[in-house]
């Protein structure tokens, strides 16, 4: 069961929370779903709930921020940052949109969310007493983040002077263009990112959720009120589908011990 109890190293995915009208029903949606335990904040959280799996910090439910009009529920992910003020500043001189200057998060963590230029909307958490996750790679945890972009090269670009990344293409660069990246001077993969120009929609960071059971978990979403978008499909890395909640919000599940096919090999 793979666990953590520090920070994660700077430009790793190293939380997901979800923004949504009504907690408490997202707090029932997800509780049944995967299991979480939800816990209530301190009253100065402003409402944001904890969820945990097997006692570790699995992922956040929060209302959305005031002021922000029609905003849809969304799920984000957050890249780990040695120095939430520095990577600001670094956003910011590649090109991306920081929405609000860092700030503390009580005595847990200094955050901010932004957007890169292609539009894709992350966070950015510099832990403090809130490491980020406890838990992943493990049923009811996140396993795997990737942005769909409508600027590929342009993302890239991004991302490497912001946090370093290195690429490797995986895709065949016809039916899908699609590379892992790692942090660098690693080989090791910690995220995705995918051309999606052809689909003409916004660009978005995707949270995958593994399961025991892609099946499954697609047939009790949708008793519970969600919307299979895509899947059940079968891939290399597993047997996946990817899900709207009853508020909106997109997200995959995955299967990774029902992969089926080799991993292509790019360029």
């Amino acid at each position: 069961m793979p666990t953590r109890d520090e920070a994660w190293p700077q430009g790793t995915p190293c939380w997901i929370d979800c923004q949504v009208d009504d907690t408490a029903a997202a707090h029932a949606f997800y509780s049944a779903l995967f299991g979480w335990e939800v816990q209530d904040g301190p009253p100065e959280a402003g409402g944001y709930l904890m969820a945990t799996l097997d006692g570790r910090p699995a992922a956040g439910i929060g209302p959305k921020p005031e002021g922000m009009g029609a905003m849809p529920s969304t799920w984000t992910t957050y890249l780990a940052a040695d120095s939430a003020d520095e990577i600001a500043q670094r956003v910011g001189a590649a090109g991306g949109q920081v929405f609000m200057p860092p700030f503390d998060v009580l005595d847990v963590g200094r955050m901010f969310v932004a957007a890169d230029p292609t539009g894709g909307v992350f966070g950015v958490w510099e832990a403090k007493a809130h490491h980020g996750a406890g838990v992943y790679n493990q049923p009811g945890a996140y396993c795997w983040n990737e942005l769909h972009t409508s600027g590929y090269d342009r993302a890239h670009e991004f991302y490497t002077e912001v946090f370093g990344w290195h690429y490797t293409e995986i895709g065949d660069g016809e039916s899908l263009t699609y590379s892992t990246f790692a942090r660098p001077g690693e080989t090791t993969e910690v995220g995705g990112m995918m051309d999606a120009a052809a689909l003409a929609t916004p660009s978005y960071w995707l949270t995958w959720i593994q399961v025991d059971g892609a099946d499954d978990a697609l047939a009790k979403a949708t008793s519970l009120g969600a919307s299979v978008i895509m899947g059940p499909d079968d891939s290399p890395f597993g047997r996946m589908g990817i899900l709207q909640a009853p508020q909106g919000e997109v997200f995959g599940v995955i299967d990774p011990a029902k992969a089926v096919g080799e991993v292509p090999t790019g360029s």
